[in-house]
């Protein structure tokens, strides 16, 4: 059996790859790291050159779509931080059961704070931070305030 270290790369499909590359340019900030015009592809380079990096493929504005899922990785501070920059950048920040938020939901089982969103083709995209503390699944998913206050109110 091979030991995975991680994922590597992940692909979308997009409508309009120019309009796609500038929401992940302008809004995410990744860096590009490669453009085949003549394929309609676009690469892009997460947490620096040669660590993760997310492919967009134009595929026409066809019938035939798919709407598919990518979570990165972030900061705790950042992930907090998400709903204003996003807001500022005309997204709509959501929940984990996809209505608007202003704050990151926790995933207990792993502990992890989440934010989601779409991209323009509606992918649902996730910025993600794993927590430090003990998992606790019996939590569910719940709001970031929610999860804060029973903190604080667990026995030390």
């Amino acid at each position: 059996m091979i030991a995975m270290k991680g994922l590597f790369e992940a692909h979308l499909t997009v409508n309009d790859l120019q309009r796609s590359m500038r929401f992940y340019e302008d809004v995410l900030g990744l860096q590009r790291a490669h453009v085949v015009a003549e394929r309609q592809a676009a690469f892009y380079w997460i947490g620096g050159p040669g660590h993760s990096m997310l492919g967009l493929w134009g595929a026409g504005a066809g019938p035939q779509r798919m709407s598919l899922h990518v979570a990165f990785a972030a900061s705790l501070a950042d992930v907090l931080d998400a709903p204003r920059h996003l807001e500022a950048a005309g997204v709509v920040p959501r929940d984990f059961w996809g209505e608007p938020s202003r704050e990151p939901v926790v995933l207990g089982w792993m502990p992890a704070a989440a934010v989601f969103f779409t991209d323009p083709d509606g992918h649902l995209l996730e910025f993600l931070a794993m927590l430090t503390e003990a998992a606790r699944p019996e939590a569910g998913v719940i709001p970031w305030s929610q999860w804060q206050i029973r903190r604080r109110e667990e026995p030390v």
